[in-house]
C-alpha cells in the first residue's frame, strides 16, 4: 500500500499548497510529500535488519526521513509496528512508526527507493540478490554498509553488481565508519565515510546521515575504502588471538602498528591495479585507514575481536562461531584477501598466518610465534 501512497503523492506534489490545514498535516506520508518537492531529496531504502542497518536506520529517521526497510521476517515486522524497535538488535534504539516503511518484500522496497543502502553481511549478499532482475536496479543509487568481500567469486559488491546487474561504478557508494552500531544507538559522536566516484552525489547523502552525533567525511577511493574495511577485521580478529594468548599490550600495539603498514603496503599495491584509481592521493591515516583499523581492534564492541579471542583461548572455529551469534566478517575475509593477494601480491605475513590459523588449522599460539619473528 505505501508504494502506491508515494506515486500518488508524487503525482501530485506540485498541488500542494504552500498554507496546509491541521489536518492535512495528520497525513503519514506527508514528510515524505513535502521533501520530495525538494529536487534534491532522496528515498533512502534499507536492505537487511541486523545491528548495522538498524544504526543506519536511526540515523537517517532521526535526520527526519521515512525509509523503506526490508525485513526478511514477518514476524519482527509486526513487532517492530506494534513495539517500536527491533527485538532482535539495538533494542534500546526505538523509531517513529510513521517513519518507517516495513516490508518483507524486497522489490516493493527496492521500486519505492531511490537509494538503497545495503547493510548485510556479505556472506549472503549474494543470496539478497539473487532473485532480483538487472532492471529493478536501474537508476538506483548503491550504498554499500558491506564490510566484506562477497566469497562465492572473491569480489567487491561494486564489482559484482557491475557484472550481474549492470550496476555502474558512479552510481555505487561506499558507506564505511570507524562506527561501532551500539555507540550509534547511544548517540556516542562517531564518524561515518562516504566513498563514491560521483563527488557532488557522495556530499548530498553524506549530508542525509549528518547529525549531533554522526560526523560525515567523503572521499573517491571507492576499492580502497572497502578493500581496507575488508583487512581491519582481519588484524582485529588477529587482536583477539592475541589476547586470547594472553599478550599484553605493548605486544598487541606493536601487532597493530604493524597491520597498519601491511595494509597500507597492499591498499598501495593495489590501486596499482586499478583501472579508475582515487583521483587524490588517499591518505591512509585518515579515520577510514587507520581509525577503522584501531577501533575494531581495540573496542570490546568487536564481533572480530571477541571471535579471534575465544580462537586464542582454544574455541575451535565452528565452537566460536556458534558461542557468538553474529558475523565476524574478519573470518572469511581472511580467505578472501589470501585469494586476492595471489594476484596483488603484495608482503601480508600478518594475514597469511591468521588464515593458516583460521583455515588451514595452525596452532594459534604457533601461529603468533611466528608473528612475534618479523615485527619491528
Amino acid at each position: 500500500m505505501y508504494r502506491r501512497e508515494r506515486e500518488f503523492l508524487q503525482s501530485r506534489i506540485n498541488t500542494i499548497p504552500v498554507s496546509l490545514t491541521p489536518d492535512f498535516l495528520t497525513f503519514p506520508l506527508l514528510s515524505v510529500c513535502l521533501q520530495l518537492n525538494n529536487a534534491c531529496y532522496m528515498q533512502y531504502g534499507i536492505i537487511g535488519s541486523g545491528s548495522w542497518a538498524t544504526a543506519l536506520a536511526k540515523i537517517l529517521t532521526d535526520n527526519g526521513h521515512t525509509i523503506y526497510w526490508w525485513v526478511r521476517n514477518a514476524e519482527t515486522i509486526a513487532y517492530m509496528e506494534k513495539r517500536k524497535h527491533n527485538p532482535h538488535y539495538l533494542s534500546a534504539a526505538y523509531f517513529n512508526p510513521q517513519q518507517l516503511c516495513l516490508s518483507n518484500d524486497i522489490h516493493e522496497v527496492i521500486a519505492a527507493s531511490d537509494a538503497l543502502v545495503i547493510a548485510v553481511p556479505s556472506a549472503y549478499a549474494e543470496q539478497v540478490f539473487e532473485e532480483l532482475k538487472p532492471e529493478e536496479l536501474t537508476g538506483k543509487k548503491i550504498i554499500s554498509a558491506i564490510k566484506g568481500i562477497l566469497p562465492t567469486d572473491n569480489r567487491l559488491l561494486h564489482e559484482y553488481l557491475f557484472t550481474h546487474y549492470q550496476v555502474p561504478i558512479d552510481q555505487y557508494f561506499a558507506l564505511l565508519g570507524p562506527c561501532h552500531a551500539e555507540e550509534v544507538a547511544s548517540e556516542k559522536l562517531s564518524y561515518l565515510t562516504f566513498s563514491g566516484k560521483d563527488h557532488s552525489i557522495a556530499e548530498k547523502i553524506a549530508q542525509d546521515f549528518t547529525t549531533e552525533y554522526i560526523n560525515t567525511v567523503v572521499n573517491d577511493d571507492v576499492v580502497g575504502v572497502q578493500y581496507a574495511a575488508v583487512l581491519k577485521n582481519i588484524y582485529a580478529l588477529g587482536a583477539g588471538i592475541a589476547h586470547g594468548l594472553e599478550y599484553g599490550d605493548n605486544f598487541l600495539s606493536v601487532y597493530i602498528a604493524n597491520s597498519a603498514n601491511e595494509m597500507v603496503s597492499f591498499l598501495r599495491k593495489l590501486s596499482e591495479t586499478e583501472v579508475q584509481p582515487a583521483v587524490l592521493t588517499p591518505n591512509y591515516a585518515a579515520s577510514v585507514y587507520l581509525g577503522d583499523l584501531l577501533v575494531t581492534c581495540y573496542s570490546l564492541y568487536s564481533r572480530n575481536r571477541t571471535f579471534g579471542n575465544m580462537i586464542g583461548k582454544g574455541y575451535s572455529v565452528k565452537a566460536a562461531q556458534l558461542e557468538l551469534n553474529m558475523v565476524a566478517e574478519g573470518y572469511n575475509a581472511a580467505r578472501c584477501i589470501y585469494r586476492t593477494n595471489q594476484t596483488v601480491n603484495a608482503v601480508m605475513p600478518i594475514a597469511s598466518t591468521i588464515y593458516e590459523i583460521l583455515w588451514e588449522h595452525r596452532p594459534a599460539a604457533d601461529g603468533f610465534k611466528k608473528i612475534e619473528g618479523f615485527l619491528v
